[in-house]
């Protein structure tokens, strides 16, 4: 029985099965969802319980199983996360050590520079390229690139850190090592939850104490991870959504009414499903991961819903771009811009198109006319 399943589902192990286990394939890159994911995070934990008491050599583990994963992910990409992760574990070192506070200001602007160039080049330069074009009816063309797997989420986490260093909120990482563990940690580096340097890093320092508790919550998180990717997006999406979206004047209003409804839940079970597997692998490995998505849907407003939906995400957009820029404490029109320009960002992080571009505006339009419809001291935004 056991044998029959095994070829049923995995197949006859041969040199070029093997092969395709730990060689990039960009038509198949390796998911949290995937049968191949599920054995290999099965082979790394047994060994990673074995290392459990030599505190480098497991986190050396880990960081190498990391690497791995972001280069079954995203190919030879891998080498840009360790090289964007050398210069800002260096800036960041300058940043506590100098004494100069324009040097500091120097450091600090080269590294976010530096992360949003990797992040524009990558996600925005054919974009930028393309609108160029049909505006000037040029013919430039555009980079051969893809889009490396989860660039947007550790390019946001680098760029905490070294804020946080820069306002003395956290001191710089130990080690080399302590800080490449942070900004590689597998379980949320394609897909998030954002990971905050003040909140992970005194973590590592820690023993390592994984509870009978932290087991339990992680099987719940990660086996309703699976069953919100599997079995509800992926049916919904296969079956009924982009079937509908692809003709839909073969549908019928009402059909095209319910396949809209259907997304919003396939969205929502997409993100929240590598959420919960990201947060239930940490949690299997001794970690803690913010809880990125509490029932948006159920939202009385808008500013409601922006504190249910990516919670890392928002409270990032909230802490490094609404406040610097005055946040609510400031001028009434101000505000207003400040609120209406963080979600434009976000809609431009979102995706490099057009319709991002627009969706982040109009959310943006949305929390300037909740402002405007209720008292600043009833309205809670971004707080």
């Amino acid at each position: 029985m056991l044998q029959e399943w095994f070829y049923k589902n995995i197949g006859k192990i041969t040199p070029e099965v093997v092969e395709k286990w730990f060689v990039y394939n960009e038509k198949e890159p390796l998911l949290f969802n995937t049968g191949l994911f599920l054995g290999l995070f099965l082979v790394f934990y047994f060994w990673y319980i074995l290392l459990r008491k030599a505190d480098t050599m497991r986190m050396v583990y880990v960081i190498l199983f990391s690497l791995f994963f972001y280069y079954k992910s995203s190919g030879i990409y891998f080498l840009l996360l360790l090289g964007s992760a050398v210069v800002d574990y260096n800036l960041g070192n300058l940043v506590h050590r100098t004494s100069s506070v324009l040097n500091k200001k120097l450091c600090l602007t080269f590294s976010i520079i530096l992360n949003l160039g990797f992040l524009g080049y990558f996600k925005y330069s054919n974009f930028l390229i393309d609108t160029w074009n049909q505006i000037s009816h040029g013919n430039m063309k555009g980079f051969d690139v893809i889009l490396p797997v989860g660039i947007s989420f550790y390019t946001f986490q680098s760029i905490s850190y070294i804020i946080e260093v820069y306002r003395k909120e956290i001191e710089p990482t130990k080690r080399f090592v302590d800080y490449l563990f942070f900004v590689s940690f597998f379980p949320q580096l394609v897909a998030g939850p954002i990971v905050r340097a003040k909140d992970f890093l005194p973590q590592i320092y820690q023993k390592l104490n994984v509870t009978q508790d932290d087991i339990n919550r992680a099987f719940l998180l990660i086996i309703g991870g699976l069953i919100k990717k599997t079995v509800i997006s992926d049916y919904i999406s296969l079956n009924f959504v982009d079937r509908v979206f692809d003709l839909p004047n073969s549908y019928t209003p009402f059909e095209n009414l319910m396949a809209s409804y259907g997304y919003t839940i396939q969205i929502y079970c997409d993100f929240s499903a590598y959420s919960d597997i990201a947060i239930g692998a940490a949690s299997v490995m001794g970690y803690d991961l913010m809880k990125n998505f509490n029932s948006p849907y159920f939202s009385k407003s808008i500013s409601e819903f922006w504190r249910r939906w990516h919670i890392s995400l928002s409270s990032w957009f909230k802490d490094y771009i609404y406040i610097p820029l005055g946040g609510n404490r400031t001028l009434k029109w101000r505000w207003y811009y400040n609120l209406f320009i963080t979600f434009l960002i976000s809609g431009i992080w979102h995706g490099a198109n057009w319709t991002f571009v627009i969706w982040g505006a109009l959310h943006g339009f949305y929390l300037v006319t909740a402002v405007l419809l209720k008292p600043k001291s009833e309205l809670l935004v971004l707080k």
